[in-house]
């Protein structure tokens, strides 16, 4: 089956020799699982991604879409000579995650999406598991994966929706205390990795998007809102996706190689602002009522406070 990303014929010996992976050639037809991947200055994270995707492909037609948020690193020249049949999307500025995949998500002509950090690796079976476990929730809008660490450990990737109550829990240390209770609503220390069960929330590190689902959002091919530009995007899209009635699913069957990180290390500092001030963003856009609006400014106060002390001072945060 051939990884592409236009109706076309690939030569498999050609890119045998660029890329180290081999493509067979296929029928000309479209893509069923569109692979969107947004990527800022992880040249060889993203090689490696690129190339676990052609080694392991699904037994369906597959189109892989690269944006890159102009790299200073060579990765979008990286794409472009040694996967000539990737959709490279190189944009002017680094205009964040969210903007990235709504270009993505505009480009995308396959039934299921899949938003993949290029810090991940998948393995054999990944992909085709992760639209058959989808494939069998009729009512589920979205799919998560079991991340696992280079260490072999399966990473936490699951949380609640975040909200006042469980905010308060996470940052008192009382949700730890009370974990079944609305104060640990957030973390969710509980969350069995070992079984296929409903998810709040999965990392946005590698979620199958059943396309249909985006049919009860505001904009199907822009359904990220950039108001959250880095963190919590992914968040709010499952969230307004709840509210219209489509579930998410964890799938621990559906492996992936997590490196973690990569972007966002390289100016923690700003992210560590960044965060914090997307989780206000969240907890304001969502749960912003008049009745709780004095618990939720003092609680802003708290989150901001963490940024500070967690970062070790002030900063601006992300600005496209």
């Amino acid at each position: 089956m051939s990884f592409e990303s236009k109706a076309v014929r690939i030569d498999s010996t050609r890119e045998e020799k660029k890329s180290g992976v081999g493509f067979k050639p296929s029928r000309i037809v479209g893509p069923v699982l569109s692979l969107l991947i947004v990527n800022w200055n992880t040249r060889e994270r993203l090689r490696a991604c690129l190339r676990s995707i052609g080694a392991f492909l699904p037994a369906e037609p597959v189109e892989v879409i690269v944006v890159d948020n102009a790299s200073s690193d060579g990765s979008a020249d990286m794409v472009a000579a040694d996967f000539p049949q990737v959709n490279l999307i190189r944009l002017a500025t680094n205009t964040g995650y969210a903007h990235g995949n709504n270009a993505a998500f505009a480009a995308a002509r396959g039934e299921w999406l899949l938003t993949l950090n290029p810090d991940t690796e998948v393995l054999k079976g990944t992909l085709q598991e992760a639209i058959e476990r989808l494939r069998a929730y009729q009512k589920a809008g979205c799919l998560g994966g079991r991340l696992v660490g280079t260490d072999g450990r399966t990473q936490r990737s699951v949380r609640g929706f975040p909200s006042v109550r469980g905010i308060f829990g996470d940052l008192t240390g009382l949700g730890r205390v009370f974990p079944r209770s609305g104060l640990g609503s957030y973390r969710l220390t509980g969350f069995d990795y070992e079984a296929e069960q409903p998810a709040p929330q999965p990392m946005g590190t590698f979620l199958l998007f059943r396309r249909e689902a985006f049919a009860s959002v505001d904009n199907p091919s822009a359904p990220f809102d950039e108001s959250f530009p880095i963190f919590f995007n992914e968040v709010d899209l499952l969230w307004r996706m709840r509210g219209q009635g489509w579930a998410c699913v964890y799938a621990p069957s559906v492996r992936v190689l997590h490196h973690g990180g990569e972007s966002t290390r390289q100016m923690r500092p700003n992210m560590i602002w960044e965060s914090h001030r997307s989780l206000v963003r969240f907890l304001r856009k969502h749960h912003g009522t008049k009745r709780n609006s004095l618990g939720l400014r003092l609680l802003e106060g708290f989150v901001m406070l963490g940024a500070l002390v967690r970062a070790r001072g002030y900063y601006a945060g992300f600005r496209a």
